[in-house]
Protein backbone atom coordinates (compact mmCIF):
# COMPACT_ATOMS: atom_id res chain seq x y z
CA UNK A 1 0.00 0.00 0.00
CA UNK A 2 1.23 3.31 -0.88
CA UNK A 3 0.91 6.95 1.16
CA UNK A 4 -3.09 8.61 0.55
CA UNK A 5 -4.54 11.87 0.86
CA UNK A 6 -8.41 11.24 1.71
CA UNK A 7 -10.14 12.51 -0.52
CA UNK A 8 -14.05 12.92 0.36
CA UNK A 9 -13.93 9.38 1.69
CA UNK A 10 -11.96 8.19 -0.97
CA UNK A 11 -7.71 7.59 -0.93
CA UNK A 12 -5.52 8.70 -2.89
CA UNK A 13 -2.04 6.51 -3.56
CA UNK A 14 0.81 8.97 -4.45
CA UNK A 15 2.68 7.48 -7.37
CA UNK A 16 5.88 7.84 -5.91
CA UNK A 17 5.31 6.61 -2.37
CA UNK A 18 6.96 2.98 -3.61
CA UNK A 19 10.12 4.25 -4.96
CA UNK A 20 10.52 6.35 -1.70
CA UNK A 21 9.67 2.92 0.35
CA UNK A 22 12.51 1.18 -1.58
CA UNK A 23 15.22 3.84 -0.81
CA UNK A 24 14.49 4.09 2.57
CA UNK A 25 17.37 2.38 4.00
CA UNK A 26 19.87 2.10 7.02
CA UNK A 27 22.31 4.84 6.93
CA UNK A 28 20.76 6.93 4.49
CA UNK A 29 18.64 9.79 3.80
CA UNK A 30 15.70 10.44 1.58
CA UNK A 31 14.91 14.05 0.78
CA UNK A 32 11.61 14.84 -0.49
CA UNK A 33 11.42 18.29 -1.99
CA UNK A 34 8.25 20.15 -3.11
CA UNK A 35 6.03 23.06 -3.20
CA UNK A 36 3.84 24.02 0.36
CA UNK A 37 0.86 21.78 0.48
CA UNK A 38 1.44 19.22 -2.07
CA UNK A 39 1.45 16.74 0.36
CA UNK A 40 5.11 15.99 1.39
CA UNK A 41 4.27 15.18 5.09
CA UNK A 42 1.13 13.18 4.28
CA UNK A 43 3.29 11.21 2.34
CA UNK A 44 5.73 10.45 5.10
CA UNK A 45 3.06 10.17 7.59
CA UNK A 46 1.24 7.23 6.02
CA UNK A 47 4.75 5.10 4.91
CA UNK A 48 5.56 5.50 8.30
CA UNK A 49 2.48 4.32 9.46
CA UNK A 50 3.50 0.80 7.40
CA UNK A 51 6.63 0.60 9.07
CA UNK A 52 6.66 -1.39 12.48
CA UNK A 53 9.72 0.67 13.79
CA UNK A 54 9.23 3.48 16.62
CA UNK A 55 9.66 6.54 14.69
CA UNK A 56 11.17 9.63 16.25
CA UNK A 57 9.32 13.05 14.70
CA UNK A 58 10.65 16.39 14.48
CA UNK A 59 9.79 19.78 12.64
CA UNK A 60 11.63 22.61 11.33
CA UNK A 61 8.92 24.82 12.67
CA UNK A 62 9.01 23.78 15.86
CA UNK A 63 11.41 25.73 18.22
CA UNK A 64 12.04 22.42 20.10
CA UNK A 65 13.27 20.67 17.40
CA UNK A 66 16.22 23.04 16.96
CA UNK A 67 17.22 23.25 20.50
CA UNK A 68 17.48 19.22 20.49
CA UNK A 69 19.87 19.01 17.73
CA UNK A 70 21.69 22.30 18.23
CA UNK A 71 24.58 20.25 20.14
CA UNK A 72 26.28 19.15 16.81
CA UNK A 73 27.94 15.99 18.52
CA UNK A 74 27.46 12.24 18.48
CA UNK A 75 26.77 11.90 21.89
CA UNK A 76 23.82 14.36 22.02
CA UNK A 77 22.67 12.60 19.01
CA UNK A 78 22.83 8.81 20.44
CA UNK A 79 20.75 9.96 23.83
CA UNK A 80 18.34 11.88 21.37
CA UNK A 81 17.68 8.79 18.97
CA UNK A 82 17.99 6.57 21.48
CA UNK A 83 16.25 2.61 20.52
CA UNK A 84 14.74 4.59 17.87
CA UNK A 85 15.79 3.22 14.42
CA UNK A 86 13.92 5.52 12.37
CA UNK A 87 14.20 9.68 12.31
CA UNK A 88 11.55 11.94 10.53
CA UNK A 89 12.03 15.76 10.01
CA UNK A 90 9.52 17.74 8.21
CA UNK A 91 10.92 21.12 6.85
CA UNK A 92 14.16 19.98 8.10
CA UNK A 93 15.94 23.35 5.32
CA UNK A 94 14.61 25.69 8.41
CA UNK A 95 17.23 24.27 11.03
CA UNK A 96 21.08 25.66 11.23
CA UNK A 97 23.53 22.83 9.20
CA UNK A 98 21.05 20.23 9.39
CA UNK A 99 23.16 18.91 6.56
CA UNK A 100 26.23 17.83 8.82
CA UNK A 101 23.95 16.92 11.49
CA UNK A 102 22.51 14.37 9.44
CA UNK A 103 25.79 13.31 7.98
CA UNK A 104 26.93 12.89 11.85
CA UNK A 105 24.14 11.16 12.63
CA UNK A 106 24.08 8.44 9.54
CA UNK A 107 28.11 7.91 9.95
CA UNK A 108 27.73 7.44 13.62
CA UNK A 109 24.28 5.75 13.87
CA UNK A 110 24.21 2.09 13.20
CA UNK A 111 20.50 1.31 11.63
CA UNK A 112 19.19 5.06 12.05
CA UNK A 113 16.68 5.19 9.02
CA UNK A 114 16.05 9.28 8.00
CA UNK A 115 14.01 11.03 6.39
CA UNK A 116 13.82 15.08 5.76
CA UNK A 117 11.35 16.90 3.92
CA UNK A 118 11.32 20.53 2.37
CA UNK A 119 9.57 23.36 0.85
CA UNK A 120 12.21 24.92 -0.43
CA UNK A 121 15.66 23.98 -1.67
CA UNK A 122 17.59 26.42 -1.16
CA UNK A 123 19.57 25.21 2.33
CA UNK A 124 18.28 21.36 1.27
CA UNK A 125 19.90 21.17 -1.35
CA UNK A 126 23.19 23.15 -0.39
CA UNK A 127 23.70 22.79 3.36
CA UNK A 128 21.62 19.42 3.32
CA UNK A 129 22.60 17.62 -0.08
CA UNK A 130 26.34 18.58 -0.32
CA UNK A 131 27.51 17.15 3.55
CA UNK A 132 25.09 13.97 2.50
CA UNK A 133 26.93 13.19 -1.19
CA UNK A 134 26.64 9.15 -1.57
CA UNK A 135 24.41 9.29 1.81
CA UNK A 136 20.83 10.44 0.40
CA UNK A 137 18.25 9.66 -2.39
CA UNK A 138 15.90 12.81 -3.45
CA UNK A 139 12.73 12.95 -4.58
CA UNK A 140 10.51 15.86 -5.91
CA UNK A 141 6.59 15.86 -4.82
CA UNK A 142 4.20 17.91 -6.95
CA UNK A 143 0.52 18.89 -6.89
CA UNK A 144 -1.95 15.53 -8.09
CA UNK A 145 -0.95 13.98 -11.10
CA UNK A 146 -3.42 12.94 -13.86
CA UNK A 147 -2.95 9.67 -13.11
CA UNK A 148 -3.00 9.80 -9.76
CA UNK A 149 -6.90 11.79 -10.03
CA UNK A 150 -8.33 8.43 -12.04
CA UNK A 151 -8.18 6.87 -8.74
CA UNK A 152 -11.54 8.86 -7.44
CA UNK A 153 -12.60 10.35 -10.97
CA UNK A 154 -14.62 8.46 -13.88
CA UNK A 155 -12.06 7.64 -16.80
CA UNK A 156 -14.88 7.70 -19.25
CA UNK A 157 -15.32 11.45 -18.64
CA UNK A 158 -11.66 13.12 -18.07
CA UNK A 159 -12.64 16.12 -20.04
CA UNK A 160 -14.47 18.04 -17.45
CA UNK A 161 -12.37 17.74 -14.82
CA UNK A 162 -9.49 18.11 -16.87
CA UNK A 163 -10.83 21.82 -18.01
CA UNK A 164 -11.11 22.04 -14.10
CA UNK A 165 -7.15 21.90 -13.89
CA UNK A 166 -6.08 23.80 -16.51
CA UNK A 167 -8.25 26.71 -14.12
CA UNK A 168 -7.14 25.50 -10.86
CA UNK A 169 -3.86 23.33 -11.02
CA UNK A 170 -3.49 20.59 -8.89
CA UNK A 171 -3.23 20.83 -5.28
CA UNK A 172 -4.37 17.90 -3.04
CA UNK A 173 -6.71 20.71 -1.10
CA UNK A 174 -8.55 21.93 -3.74
CA UNK A 175 -10.30 18.09 -4.10
CA UNK A 176 -12.36 19.28 -0.97
CA UNK A 177 -13.36 22.38 -2.20
CA UNK A 178 -16.74 21.96 -4.26
CA UNK A 179 -17.03 25.75 -4.35
CA UNK A 180 -15.06 27.88 -7.23
CA UNK A 181 -15.24 31.03 -5.30
CA UNK A 182 -13.49 29.11 -2.29
CA UNK A 183 -10.82 27.40 -4.85
CA UNK A 184 -9.81 31.25 -6.12
CA UNK A 185 -9.10 32.26 -2.28
CA UNK A 186 -7.59 29.08 -1.40
CA UNK A 187 -4.87 29.59 -4.59
CA UNK A 188 -4.98 33.11 -3.69
CA UNK A 189 -4.21 32.74 -0.41
CA UNK A 190 -1.18 30.30 -1.40
CA UNK A 191 0.57 33.00 -3.59
CA UNK A 192 0.65 35.72 -0.73
CA UNK A 193 0.63 33.67 2.45
CA UNK A 194 3.54 31.12 1.41
CA UNK A 195 4.89 31.28 -2.39
CA UNK A 196 5.69 34.60 -2.20
CA UNK A 197 6.71 34.66 1.55
CA UNK A 198 8.87 31.79 1.13
CA UNK A 199 10.89 33.65 -2.03
CA UNK A 200 10.99 36.93 0.43
CA UNK A 201 12.39 34.98 3.58
CA UNK A 202 15.82 34.45 1.64
CA UNK A 203 18.96 36.62 0.28
CA UNK A 204 17.31 39.67 2.09
CA UNK A 205 15.03 40.22 -0.68
CA UNK A 206 12.66 42.91 0.66
CA UNK A 207 10.66 44.15 -2.47
CA UNK A 208 7.90 41.17 -2.99
CA UNK A 209 6.15 43.71 -5.97
CA UNK A 210 9.41 42.90 -8.04
CA UNK A 211 9.00 39.29 -7.56
CA UNK A 212 4.84 39.65 -8.39
CA UNK A 213 5.60 41.61 -11.46
CA UNK A 214 8.30 39.25 -13.01
CA UNK A 215 5.79 35.83 -12.18
CA UNK A 216 3.22 38.64 -13.73
CA UNK A 217 4.92 39.34 -16.95
CA UNK A 218 6.09 35.21 -17.18
CA UNK A 219 2.48 33.96 -16.82
CA UNK A 220 1.83 36.10 -19.61
CA UNK A 221 4.61 34.93 -21.54
CA UNK A 222 4.08 30.61 -21.49
CA UNK A 223 5.40 28.86 -24.33
CA UNK A 224 7.28 31.93 -25.19
CA UNK A 225 11.17 32.54 -25.36
CA UNK A 226 12.15 34.72 -22.78
CA UNK A 227 14.53 37.66 -22.65
CA UNK A 228 16.34 38.27 -19.39
CA UNK A 229 17.66 41.29 -20.90
CA UNK A 230 14.11 42.57 -21.84
CA UNK A 231 12.45 41.29 -18.36
CA UNK A 232 14.68 43.51 -16.14
CA UNK A 233 14.20 46.72 -18.55
CA UNK A 234 10.55 46.36 -17.97
CA UNK A 235 10.74 45.38 -14.32
CA UNK A 236 13.64 48.03 -13.96
CA UNK A 237 16.27 45.53 -12.76
CA UNK A 238 19.73 44.33 -13.49
CA UNK A 239 19.67 41.40 -15.70
CA UNK A 240 21.51 39.46 -12.64
CA UNK A 241 18.97 40.77 -10.30
CA UNK A 242 16.24 38.96 -12.70
CA UNK A 243 18.40 35.60 -12.75
CA UNK A 244 19.00 35.51 -9.05
CA UNK A 245 14.81 36.31 -8.99
CA UNK A 246 14.36 33.28 -11.24
CA UNK A 247 16.79 30.97 -9.51
CA UNK A 248 14.56 31.49 -6.24
CA UNK A 249 11.50 30.65 -8.18
CA UNK A 250 12.74 27.48 -9.01
CA UNK A 251 13.57 26.76 -6.16
CA UNK A 252 10.80 26.86 -4.60
CA UNK A 253 9.13 25.19 -7.11
CA UNK A 254 6.83 27.64 -8.93
CA UNK A 255 9.55 27.61 -12.16
CA UNK A 256 10.22 25.26 -14.10
CA UNK A 257 13.30 26.59 -17.16
CA UNK A 258 13.50 24.84 -20.21
CA UNK A 259 16.13 25.73 -22.74
CA UNK A 260 17.07 25.57 -26.25
CA UNK A 261 17.60 21.66 -27.96
CA UNK A 262 20.56 22.23 -30.68
CA UNK A 263 23.33 19.90 -31.92
CA UNK A 264 25.66 23.01 -32.91
CA UNK A 265 23.41 23.86 -35.79
CA UNK A 266 23.74 27.00 -36.57
CA UNK A 267 20.17 27.89 -37.84
CA UNK A 268 18.92 26.53 -34.08
CA UNK A 269 18.16 28.78 -31.14
CA UNK A 270 19.52 28.00 -28.26
CA UNK A 271 20.60 30.97 -26.02
CA UNK A 272 16.91 31.95 -24.66
CA UNK A 273 14.99 30.26 -22.52
CA UNK A 274 11.42 29.33 -21.51
CA UNK A 275 9.86 29.48 -18.05
CA UNK A 276 6.80 27.43 -17.04
CA UNK A 277 4.63 27.19 -13.92
CA UNK A 278 5.16 23.96 -12.21
CA UNK A 279 0.83 24.59 -11.55
CA UNK A 280 -1.23 26.38 -13.43
CA UNK A 281 -3.64 27.43 -10.39
CA UNK A 282 -0.83 29.61 -9.20
CA UNK A 283 -0.12 30.76 -12.73
CA UNK A 284 -3.86 31.86 -13.13
CA UNK A 285 -3.84 33.09 -9.37
CA UNK A 286 -1.24 35.98 -10.76
CA UNK A 287 -3.07 37.18 -13.62
CA UNK A 288 -5.95 37.32 -11.96
CA UNK A 289 -7.81 35.18 -14.23
CA UNK A 290 -9.76 31.93 -13.41
CA UNK A 291 -12.26 32.32 -16.53
CA UNK A 292 -13.59 28.85 -18.20
CA UNK A 293 -11.54 27.54 -21.06
CA UNK A 294 -14.50 28.36 -23.32
CA UNK A 295 -13.87 32.04 -22.59
CA UNK A 296 -10.60 32.32 -22.46
CA UNK A 297 -7.88 33.30 -25.38
CA UNK A 298 -5.18 31.77 -23.53
CA UNK A 299 -6.15 27.59 -23.88
CA UNK A 300 -2.75 26.85 -25.95
CA UNK A 301 -0.86 28.33 -23.51
CA UNK A 302 -2.35 26.79 -20.26
CA UNK A 303 -2.68 23.10 -22.12
CA UNK A 304 1.63 23.54 -22.95
CA UNK A 305 1.80 24.85 -19.81
CA UNK A 306 -0.44 22.07 -17.70
CA UNK A 307 1.24 19.01 -20.20
CA UNK A 308 5.11 20.06 -19.44
CA UNK A 309 4.27 20.12 -15.50
CA UNK A 310 2.40 16.90 -16.24
CA UNK A 311 5.19 15.67 -18.03
CA UNK A 312 7.53 16.12 -14.85
CA UNK A 313 5.66 14.45 -12.42
CA UNK A 314 5.65 11.43 -15.19
CA UNK A 315 9.25 11.70 -15.17
CA UNK A 316 10.24 12.10 -11.59
CA UNK A 317 7.68 9.56 -10.24
CA UNK A 318 8.21 6.62 -12.74
CA UNK A 319 12.30 7.49 -12.69
CA UNK A 320 12.82 8.22 -16.19
CA UNK A 321 15.67 9.99 -16.98
CA UNK A 322 16.07 12.68 -19.81
CA UNK A 323 17.03 15.52 -20.82
CA UNK A 324 14.41 17.88 -21.51
CA UNK A 325 14.10 20.97 -23.85
CA UNK A 326 12.27 22.88 -27.12
CA UNK A 327 13.53 23.18 -30.16
CA UNK A 328 13.07 26.00 -32.11
CA UNK A 329 15.15 27.73 -35.43
CA UNK A 330 15.62 30.85 -36.99
CA UNK A 331 13.01 30.76 -39.41
CA UNK A 332 10.61 29.83 -37.00
CA UNK A 333 9.95 26.23 -36.68
CA UNK A 334 9.60 25.21 -33.57
CA UNK A 335 8.80 21.82 -31.39
CA UNK A 336 7.36 22.74 -28.03
CA UNK A 337 8.71 20.06 -25.89
CA UNK A 338 11.68 17.25 -26.70
CA UNK A 339 13.43 14.62 -24.43
CA UNK A 340 16.31 13.58 -25.26
CA UNK A 341 16.86 10.00 -23.15
CA UNK A 342 18.74 6.37 -23.74
CA UNK A 343 20.50 7.68 -26.88
CA UNK A 344 17.44 9.02 -29.06
CA UNK A 345 14.94 12.45 -29.31
CA UNK A 346 11.73 12.56 -28.87
CA UNK A 347 9.61 15.80 -30.20
CA UNK A 348 5.92 16.58 -29.05
CA UNK A 349 4.20 19.40 -29.80
CA UNK A 350 1.25 20.29 -27.52
CA UNK A 351 -2.18 21.30 -29.62
CA UNK A 352 -5.99 21.62 -27.73
CA UNK A 353 -7.31 20.83 -30.62
CA UNK A 354 -6.91 17.40 -32.30
CA UNK A 355 -5.85 18.94 -35.54
CA UNK A 356 -3.38 17.33 -37.58
CA UNK A 357 -0.30 18.52 -37.80
CA UNK A 358 3.02 18.62 -40.07
CA UNK A 359 5.82 17.58 -38.79
CA UNK A 360 8.49 20.48 -39.09
CA UNK A 361 10.49 20.12 -42.42
CA UNK A 362 13.74 21.17 -40.17
CA UNK A 363 13.53 18.93 -37.83
CA UNK A 364 12.86 15.80 -40.05
CA UNK A 365 15.72 16.83 -41.97
CA UNK A 366 18.41 17.09 -39.46
CA UNK A 367 17.36 15.05 -36.78
CA UNK A 368 15.41 11.51 -39.48
CA UNK A 369 15.94 9.37 -36.37
CA UNK A 370 14.05 10.76 -34.11
CA UNK A 371 10.32 10.84 -33.18
CA UNK A 372 7.50 13.48 -33.75
CA UNK A 373 3.71 13.21 -32.00
CA UNK A 374 1.43 15.67 -31.11
CA UNK A 375 -0.33 15.97 -27.54
CA UNK A 376 -3.65 16.85 -27.77
CA UNK A 377 -6.76 16.17 -25.49
CA UNK A 378 -7.87 12.91 -27.12
CA UNK A 379 -4.42 11.55 -26.47
CA UNK A 380 -2.70 13.02 -23.70
CA UNK A 381 -4.29 10.41 -21.17
CA UNK A 382 -1.78 7.76 -22.90
CA UNK A 383 1.13 10.01 -22.99
CA UNK A 384 0.97 10.96 -19.40
CA UNK A 385 0.45 7.56 -17.96
CA UNK A 386 1.71 4.49 -20.42
CA UNK A 387 5.27 4.30 -21.38
CA UNK A 388 4.75 3.38 -25.11
CA UNK A 389 7.24 5.26 -27.38
CA UNK A 390 5.92 7.31 -30.34
CA UNK A 391 7.15 5.89 -33.85
CA UNK A 392 10.03 7.20 -35.92
CA UNK A 393 9.38 9.65 -38.34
Amino acid sequence: MGAKISIDMELIVRDITEAIKRKIQPNKVVMIFGARRVGKTVLVQHLLNQISEPVLRMNGDDIHSHDRLAEQSVENYRQLIGSYKMLFIDEAQKILGIGSKLKLMVDELPGLKIIVTGSSSFDMDNNVGEPLTGRKHTFNLYGLSEHEYIQVEDGFNRLGPLKERLIYGGYPELMHLRDQVDKVDYLSDMLSSYLLKDILAHENIKNSQKIFNLLRLLAFQLGSEVSLQELGKQLGLHKQTVEKYLDLLTKVFVLHKVEGFSRNLRKEITKSSKWYFLDNGIRNAIIANFNPIESRDDVGALWENYMISERLKYQEYRRKRANNYFWRTYDKQEIDWVEERSGRLYGYEFKWQEKKHKVPSQWKKMYSKASYQVIHKGNYWEWLTTDSETKLL
